[in-house]
């Protein structure tokens, strides 16, 4: 009985990492989807990451980039979000997105905090795989 006391303590205690971010992660997720639902490419590309900023060098590319590789994001009707995850010390939120036509589409973001707060550091659209969490 002690170990099983031990053990869900202990998972109780890894997950509280993840679990607390949540709230702060999901607010960067709204706002950028809120900037690209404005076609407010500036704003949304100042909650990219260094990295990000760097490969797109521009919040026009930027745009260009999500309105082609990703319009479920620059239009959606719906976003749901659904588990946070810490993968081998990355933070990776899953987002389900339904676009303008009905399709869902299911999206991994990847999240790192730095001084002056979280930032998207990837997206990744998962293909094949159902509403699992």
């Amino acid at each position: 009985m002690r170990k099983l006391l031990l053990a869900v303590t202990s998972v109780l205690v890894l997950a509280l990492p993840a679990s607390a971010q949540k709230a702060p992660v999901t607010a960067v997720i709204d706002s950028q989807i809120a900037a690209f639902l404005r076609d407010d490419f500036e704003t949304a590309f100042t909650h990219a990451s260094p990295s990000i900023r760097r490969i797109f060098e521009t919040p026009e590319r930027f745009g260009q980039m999500v309105r082609q590789g990703y319009p479920m994001v620059w239009r959606p009707a719906e976003v749901r979000y659904l588990a946070l995850r810490d993968v081998a010390g990355s933070l990776w939120q899953r987002v389900m997105i339904t676009d303008a036509n009905g399709a869902v589409h299911l999206l991994d973001y990847q999240m790192i905090k730095l001084e002056s707060g979280w930032k998207i550091n990837a997206v990744q659209l998962l293909t094949g795989q159902g509403e699992s969490t």
